[in-house]
């Protein structure tokens, strides 16, 4: 089943193609964007979330924006969604097609048209990815990939990323991330701490407190955590041994 996301300025033609996508049994969630620009947010915030977006289909005249320029940045996401392109000319396909668009469908859509292109979508659809984390900076989006992380740190409604070049916030919560990636060695020392279990040189007792060194840093580790996080960090180096 497949999870996509729709984007036109035109808010009638947003209307029909959204009503005809969620007509077709392969889809099972559609989400709706109104310009490019809402259109990257909703995927930053997906992706943050760990959330599937199986294809994106993009209106190529939007006022004010290019939808073969806005799909460039987009194709830039470590695993972008497949891309169908939607538009009232049949100018910009050569283009779309050189993004590696899986189809080009031009309005007023014929639900018969649409359904293949469904079709084509799904035979492409990509597999998720869960190993990076996309990050707001000032207007700009960095990708900060799962093993560049040494831990992450639960301040508020926000995880803060710990890595060799600096923090960055994220707004998910400790638990979630937690989910996302225990099986890769994320190892849970306290309430509000996750940590790497490939970075962790040493475990200190420090006047009662048991203590990681994670790179640089000490990372506490809470009392009801510690029996569990020996057993952890032992099972994560026998694993490499």
């Amino acid at each position: 089943m497949l999870h996509v996301l729709a984007v036109d300025d035109d808010q009638s033609a947003l209307s029909d193609l959204s009503s005809l996508l969620r007509e077709d049994d392969r889809i099972e969630r559609v989400s709706t964007a109104p310009d490019a620009v809402a259109a990257l947010r909703e995927m930053v915030q997906m992706a943050g979330a760990g959330e599937r977006l199986d294809g994106l289909f993009l209106d190529i005249r939007m006022d004010g924006l290019d939808g073969l320029d806005r799909a460039r940045f987009i194709s830039g996401f470590p695993v972008p969604p497949k891309l169908v392109f939607v538009t009232a000319h049949d100018r910009g396909a050569v283009q779309a097609f050189d993004l590696q668009a899986v189809d080009y469908l031009l309005k007023p859509i014929r639900a018969e048209r649409l359904a293949e292109a469904v079709r084509r979508l799904a035979a492409r659809s990509p597999k998720p990815a869960a190993d990076v984390i996309p990050v707001e900076l000032g207007g700009r989006t960095r990708f900060v990939s799962q093993q560049a992380v040494l831990y992450a740190e639960a301040q508020g409604d926000y995880v803060r990323l710990h890595t060799a070049d600096g923090g960055y916030l994220v707004r998910m919560s400790l638990g979630a991330l937690e989910r996302r990636w225990a099986a890769s060695g994320f190892v849970r020392t306290h309430r509000s701490t996750l940590v790497n279990a490939r970075y962790v040189s040493e475990l200190r007792h420090d006047d009662g407190r048991v203590l990681l060194l994670v790179g640089d840093e000490q990372v506490p580790v809470s009392r009801r955590h510690t029996r569990l996080v020996r057993e952890q960090l032992v099972r994560h180096l026998s694993g490499h041994l």
